[in-house]
């Protein structure tokens, strides 16, 4: 296999060391396994294409109506905090949503904010 670059900072400099590979500019140390836990990693995406991950913010574009309940989620409303999940049914984020709670909701309603 051929050394890759630090997943870090992108140096081509890294060198191997047992079983780690390790950067001399930024100093991260990581091994073969970690990097395909990274590639395996969860990728979701808003509604204009841009890539979301944890503890990133969102605003929804669509007026969502909230199951079990009389109000719904307005356009324009700012969620602060997000986490990624894997879901079945497409609802792969889970976030508390001021004056709804805790819900998870598509990604196709939300934008990065």
């Amino acid at each position: 296999m051929a050394i890759p670059n630090c997943p870090k900072c992108n140096s081509e400099y890294v060198y191997e060391d047992g079983t780690l590979f390790i950067c001399p500019e930024c100093g991260y140390e990581f091994s073969e396994d970690s990097l395909q836990e990274q590639e395996e990693k969860l990728i979701v995406k808003d509604a204009n294409g841009n890539i979301l991950q944890d503890g990133d913010s969102v605003v929804v574009i669509k007026d969502l109506k909230v199951k079990g309940s009389s109000s719904g989620i307005k356009v324009g409303t700012k969620i602060k905090n997000i986490r990624l999940v894997e879901s079945s049914d497409g609802h792969n984020i889970d976030c508390k949503v001021p004056g709804v709670g805790a819900i998870r909701l598509k990604q196709e309603f939300v934008k990065k904010a």
